[in-house]
């Protein structure tokens, strides 16, 4: 991957590097077990938490944050393409969730 792109849900596996860039309140509601959580303001200040060689699938709740962060991430030398639809379409979709809140994971 060398231009920032938009891939389903679909491209999402178990060894999948996906980086969920909403806010605090959003991941503990439900959230990809396994994803990396780096709210969008904080992803300059923590880049050192992601290996530019590792194909990123950026995910947010619809995919607007999440696409800005992609082009963002791309243009820095680092590999990532946008999850389109987000956690909204991961949640259609019936695919599983984890929360920290000790309910029933949903997306806000």
């Amino acid at each position: 991957m060398t231009d920032s792109e938009n891939v389903s849900i679909e491209a999402i596996r178990k060894d999948t590097a996906v980086l969920d860039v909403r806010e605090d309140y959003e991941w503990e509601a439900g959230h990809i077990e396994g994803a990396l959580h780096i709210p969008v303001n904080e992803i300059p200040a923590r880049l050192d938490e992601l290996d530019p060689d590792e194909d990123l699938h950026v995910i947010c709740r619809t995919g607007g944050r999440s696409f800005r962060v992609a082009e963002w991430l791309v243009g820095n030398g680092y590999s990532a393409v946008n999850v389109s639809g987000g956690m909204d379409a991961w949640i259609e979709a019936s695919r599983p969730m984890v929360s920290e809140t000790g309910k029933e994971p949903r997306v806000l």
